[in-house]
């Protein structure tokens, strides 16, 4: 065998043809619909007309079909059952069944409107084999209430056209295009303008179109198609798509007995984590963000994941991050009737730096302190925990940027903050309002002079002393002109508040009515001091 075929992909394909009626007899718990043997379609609007969406056996036995029409269909069975189509629900459905094959493989991609493709090259040996594999998918499924089709071949769109046809079947490395050769061109899933000039050109059969010259099918039916064709007979693919991009190390932990306990999980991510802290330390490696993922017995997936601001090289870092975030879960992670896997991945890591800790005491401080901040980030969410950094501009509001922690603790620890003048009041309030609140100034010193008196929030502060005003012109390379210039006061009133408020604009230069003339500023209170 050469090594071009060792290495090459092998792709399961499933297809879930009956997936709305399922997801609907699965909501309603299979009563009355499959006891009954009463047939039940999905119906959708298609140019202003229900037409069948999704059908039942039984009613495919009364000889219905997918994109007939609702009139037509009741005239052939008037005891019909009849549900709305909901597009939104079946790709939840969809993407949950995903979730649950990832126990099989990570890369898992979509395969809309009912179907999925599965990357099992080097991971089917796991299961017994392809076959074993292939089966273990189909009995699942089935078992969950799913209708399931499924094959596996050296190309996604062999796989593909396979599971259209016929069900359980595996190609061998290069006998793709034997394997579909006696199937219709529609199983191809070129779209039905092509199909039906396929057929009028008397190709009916793939086979057919595969012994005509390269040339003269993509002549007359576009590049697109021929590329098709070629995937499908196995001369190259084209790569899948997955829904989550590969995690740099993974390890897990498979039950023959489900466990359901908090020891049994906490045990089993300890033990979990001391194997995945090994394997990244033959590399010098350390976790930035972990994934812990929960599998079902009845198909249900929970994943719950958390970052660290530093790599971590400790397992026992590692626990207490897990304890943190399953303590703070608003919904409780259920078990159901146990978790018969358990997945930890490590999705981002950084290469370990070797430092000296042992001359410098505040290497130590800054590990605790990010450990601290890791420790609250898993509890409560790491965009909750910020710092603060400075930014160049001398728009108040802009002067500071709030940040994640975890991200931006080095940052934070050496930013460097304008100093204040000894013995000097501070310029700038204690607390700054997110939104400046407007406030209502009957009079005023024009042109720039400040308030006697203002009401804010209902109540009147007469002003006793005033310091400014200080000019801040908005960035008009920034701003397109749309904000006003800001003069700044400094306010003490009778009862020992001081405000910073400002006024929103110049006098008979850019404050203006709706007929162009010149129109009295706005006043806003900006922070408060201490």
């Amino acid at each position: 065998m050469s090594a071009s075929s060792v290495n090459r992909r092998r792709i399961l394909s499933l297809w879930l043809p009956r997936l709305p009626i399922d997801r609907i007899q699965r909501f309603f718990g299979n009563v009355g619909l499959h006891e009954t043997n009463e047939p039940s379609i999905v119906v959708i609007k298609d140019n202003n007309a229900l037409v069948i969406h999704a059908l039942d056996d039984a009613a495919s036995r009364l000889g219905l079909y997918i994109g007939q029409p609702l009139a037509n269909a009741r005239a052939m069975c008037p005891d019909l059952k009849v549900f709305d189509a909901d597009v939104v629900a079946d790709a939840k459905t969809l993407s949950d069944i995903a979730d649950w094959c990832d126990r099989f493989t990570p890369l898992v991609a979509l395969d809309p409107p009912h179907g999925l493709f599965l990357d099992i090259t080097g991971c089917a040996h796991l299961f017994g084999g392809e076959a074993a594999l292939l089966q273990t998918l189909v009995r699942a499924l089935g078992r969950q209430g799913f209708a399931v089709s499924a094959a596996i071949a050296g190309t996604s769109v062999c796989a593909r056209t396979l599971t259209r046809q016929t069900s359980g079947t595996i190609v061998a490395d290069g006998g793709e295009a034997a394997a579909i050769d006696r199937f219709p061109v529609s199983a191809l899933g070129a779209g039905e303008a092509i199909t039906t000039g396929l057929r009028r050109a008397g190709l009916k059969i793939i086979g057919d179109v595969a012994a005509r010259a390269p040339g003269e099918i993509t002549a007359r039916f576009g590049a697109r198609f021929s590329t098709l064709l070629a995937h499908a007979l196995g001369q190259g693919d084209a790569p899948i798509n997955p829904r989550k991009p590969l995690p740099d190390y993974i390890v897990e932990k498979r039950f023959a007995e489900p466990i359901a306990t908090d020891t049994m999980i906490a045990m089993t991510l300890s033990r979990l984590a001391d194997t995945l802290i090994a394997s990244m330390e033959k590399q010098g490696k350390g976790a930035r963000r972990l994934e812990a993922a929960f599998f079902r017995t009845d198909g249900v997936v929970r994943a719950i994941m958390v970052e660290t601001g530093r790599p971590v090289t400790k397992s026992a870092v590692i626990d207490r991050l897990f304890r943190e975030r399953l303590d703070a879960l608003a919904d409780p992670l259920d078990p159901g009737f146990g978790f018969d896997m358990v997945r930890l991945s490590a999705s981002r890591t950084e290469i370990v730096v070797q430092e000296q800790r042992d001359l410098d005491p505040h290497v130590h401080d800054n590990d605790e302190l990010a450990a601290l901040i890791d420790r609250i980030a898993a509890r409560i969410g790491g965009k909750r925990v910020v710092v603060h950094l400075p930014q160049d501009t001398h728009i108040p509001e802009c002067a500071v940027l709030a940040a994640p922690a975890q991200h931006h603790l080095a940052v934070a620890m050496q930013a460097e903050w304008p100093a204040r003048t000894e013995n000097e009041p501070p310029l700038r309030p204690l607390r700054l309002f997110d939104r400046p609140e407007p406030i209502n100034v009957p009079f005023a010193t024009v042109p720039d002079g400040p308030p006697h008196q203002f009401t804010w929030r209902r109540a009147l502060h007469a002003v006793v002393r005033v310091e400014g005003p200080e000019r801040i012109a908005m960035e008009w390379w920034r701003q397109d002109g749309r904000q006003l210039t800001r003069d700044y006061f400094r306010i003490e009133d009778a009862e020992g508040l001081r405000f910073w408020i400002f006024r929103d604009g110049l006098y008979e230069g850019e404050v203006f009515d709706g007929d162009g003339k010149p129109a009295s500023p706005g006043w806003y209170v900006h922070g408060l001091f201490a």
